[in-house]
């Protein structure tokens, strides 16, 4: 008979309801804190769900995600791998000293001082559409009418995209990060078109640079006196694109299912509109359908929770179970939302942690605030448990989230 140490489970594990967790993750963490997992393209990895484990490996400096390594995992069931391995992948330093001089150089933007000042403008923008959506009458499908649009604006924007070209950023960001609904072909079209696209765009941003990321990264030396060289700034606009638009456009729509979902959290932000930024980061921790989790692979042995790991090894770190484990966090199952402090790893940690971790938090704050202040009624327009998730993205979401006011 098989042990559960034994069982290697299928990956993503399924959820008993959209905004619920599976159940298998208390389990692993009591008994079973390194479990094999099968991903949608049969490879497997090691699974971690406690949080310390995650925390210590996401932490942890020797390993990156070197996920072209012959011996790494392909997350996709594509031949290439995906995504994953792709030629952002490639273009971009995944670990070591040449992924932090990038970091350097990116992170002279992503500044928290810099996000707080577009917050007008994002605010500006969700304004915008939330008119726009009342002025198309409820029921509505929010993730469409604002989730969707607001962040692909913003990244655009920060790209120095042109208004016209969105919608086809938009279907990009769609066919990176599905690891099931696009072949092979589809995905190496996408991958072409992009970075055809921005071949193009990065020569115009040559020719007359703007204020905006590209444009400053064009200009922009590292420590060491070099520039980045135009694969690597393409690549940088992919990963800006796939990390700051499908994750928040559909953090948006699960944060408003989940305030939605039990209409007291709804009462208690509108009684207490200081408790937005403490609310988004409880909603960052609760969320149950974040996606994958992020991997990293072993370029050493290593040991974890008692468990010994060869190099080679990929792990994937479950940042959503961790964020669920009652060791790191008192009524770890219960949002609430004054919890303070809120050391969640939905953003990662360490060298790898999302950059644009800012600039995620202030568009998930001003879509809240302008969400309670303009329709205080809002509503689920369906029960919760009927929401459909999102299948086969490496992040999580919700198809849509019909609300009415």
């Amino acid at each position: 008979m098989t042990t559960p140490d034994e069982r290697v489970l299928d990956y993503p594990i399924p959820a008993p309801g959209p905004l619920e967790p599976p159940a298998e993750w208390a389990r692993l963490r009591a008994g079973c804190p390194v479990s094999r997992a099968k991903l949608p393209s049969g490879d497997e990895v090691a699974l971690l769900t406690r949080y310390a484990d995650v925390k210590g490996v996401l932490a942890d400096p020797r390993f990156g995600r070197s996920l072209d390594d012959p011996d790494a995992a392909r997350i996709s069931d594509t031949e290439s791998g995906g995504l994953f391995n792709s030629e952002m992948s490639t273009a971009l330093p995944q670990s070591g000293e040449g992924h932090q001089r990038w970091r350097r150089l990116v992170n002279r933007w992503f500044t928290a001082k810099r996000m707080l000042a577009l917050r007008p403008e994002i605010e500006r923008m969700a304004e915008s559409l939330v008119d726009d959506m009342i002025a198309g009458g409820g029921p509505a499908d929010l993730k469409a009418a604002l989730g969707f649009p607001l962040p692909v604006w913003v990244i655009c924007d920060m790209l120095g995209v042109p208004t016209a070209d969105r919608d086809r950023f938009s279907r990009w960001s769609d066919t990176f990060l599905n690891l099931t609904r696009y072949s092979e072909q589809e995905f190496k079209t996408a991958e072409a078109d992009f970075f055809g696209y921005m071949a193009g765009h990065i020569a115009a941003k040559q020719r007359q640079p703007g204020d905006d990321l590209l444009s400053e990264l064009i200009a922009a030396t590292d420590s060491e006196g070099e520039r980045m060289p135009d694969r690597m700034l393409a690549a940088t606009g992919l990963g800006l694109l796939i990390a700051g638009h499908e994750t928040t456009a559909n953090m948006i729509g699960k944060m408003v299912a989940m305030l939605l979902s039990d209409r007291r959290r709804w009462e208690r932000l509108l009684a207490d509109p200081s408790l937005v930024r403490s609310a988004v980061e409880e909603v960052l921790r609760f969320d149950a359908n974040s996606g994958l989790g992020m991997v990293r692979f072993l370029h050493e042995d290593v040991e974890i929770a008692g468990t010994e790991l060869p190099r080679g090894t990929t792990v994937m770190c479950n940042m959503a179970a961790a964020n669920r484990d009652e060791t790191a966090f008192d009524g770890a199952d219960d949002m609430d939302l004054a919890r303070t402090p809120n050391p969640h790893l939905a953003f990662g940690t360490g060298a790898h942690s999302c950059l644009g971790q800012a600039l995620a938090r202030n568009e998930l704050q001003v879509t809240l605030e302008v969400l309670l202040r303009k329709l205080p009624s809002l509503e689920l327009a369906v029960p919760a448990e009927r929401l459909r998730p999102l299948e086969g993205l490496v992040v999580g979401g919700l198809s849509e989230v019909p609300v009415r006011w």
